[in-house]
């Protein structure tokens, strides 16, 4: 039988982060203003979320794929790789404008890659912040390609001003951009395949602007219209709020009473404390996990009871299930 698993994070570091991974997620960051995302649970070639803890502790979540598909897995077995990228991101300035391709024009690339649907959820919010979520309605291809061209391109985005608790589900082919101010939690497909439409006329590093990918993206984009938040009101069972649901995955934000129980149905469940705190059964050995702690539940480890240790209707959990 597995154990839950903990992992070690992976940071990237771009000119649009900060250091909130620290004041909001209590994590103990080296120097550095540029922390802009903490990968929490990935299987992507050599990018390998490691078990930081426990009689697994140095095992790669690939190896436990390969090496012990059923027991993680369950239902989902057979898999050559784990299909979900679980991430933090600290945004300290807009992000570029960016379209992801579909599963069917990813797998022409060379290599191949996946698509990338993914689903945001807003952990906190500076006052005035935005995220742009698809195109205005109205704006097709041709007009999205002319505003691209005249750099006009805020004027056919889709403008949300999100409120922390928020969810943007954002389907491959959407435009999309997060804006300066948010932390976001983000599920999604395990790719890493992006075209960068906009990126407001900023440098980067080397003093040179980044290079866009306006052929290719336009070509991605396949939805058109706004984007809303998901509802507030879609209640699945007591304490759950269905955020997202797709081919890919499912995404739920859970506020737990005392106790919560999760698993047991043949399938691996991944849990991200995003408020409060809460603990598993101490036979597993393992720290209580607060604010910013990801744990994935092997399937075979069978139902959990997590027990919760903040104050009621504080603590928080994102619940991720494989599609």
């Amino acid at each position: 039988m597995l154990p839950p698993l903990l992992f070690d994070p992976i940071y990237r570091r771009y000119l649009w982060g900060g250091r909130r991974f620290a004041s909001l997620l209590g994590r103990d960051l080296p120097p550095g203003d540029d922390f802009a995302e903490s990968w929490e649970v990935v299987d992507r070639r050599d990018d390998q979320s490691v078990v930081a803890t426990g009689a697994l502790a140095g095992r790669s979540l690939g190896d436990l794929v390969t090496h012990d598909g059923p027991a993680l897995l369950g239902k989902h077995a057979g898999l050559t790789s784990f299909p979900l990228l679980f991430k933090f991101l600290d945004a300290c300035r807009d992000l570029s404008v960016q379209v992801h391709p579909d599963d069917a024009r990813a797998a022409r690339l060379d290599p191949p890659d996946k698509g990338k649907t993914e689903a945001w959820y807003v952990i906190d919010a500076a006052p005035g912040s935005r995220l742009w979520a698809g195109l205005k309605d109205g704006v097709d291809r041709d007009t999205l390609a002319e505003a691209l061209r005249d750099g006009r391109c805020e004027e056919v985005l889709h403008v949300v001003e999100p409120k922390a608790g928020d969810c943007i589900f954002i389907p491959a082919g959407t435009v999309h951009a997060i804006g300066a101010g948010l932390v976001v939690a983000e599920i999604q497909q395990s790719s890493d395949v992006t075209y960068r439409l906009h990126d407001w006329n900023r440098t980067g590093p080397d003093g040179k602007p980044r290079p866009l990918h306006l052929e290719a993206g336009l070509e991605a984009v396949s939805r058109f219209g706004p984007v809303e938040p998901s509802p507030r009101d879609a209640i699945s069972a007591p304490g759950v709020r269905r955020l997202a649901t797709c081919d890919f995955f499912s995404f739920d934000e859970v506020t737990p009473e005392a106790t919560w129980r999760v698993g047991g149905d043949d399938a691996c469940h991944l849990l991200a404390v995003v408020g409060g705190r809460v603990a598993l059964d101490e036979a597993w050995g393992l720290p209580d996990l607060g604010a910013g702690r990801t744990v994935l539940l092997p399937a075979d480890a069978g139902p959990q009871t997590l027990w919760n240790l903040g104050d009621a209707g504080a603590t928080k959990l994102l619940h991720v299930t494989l599609g």
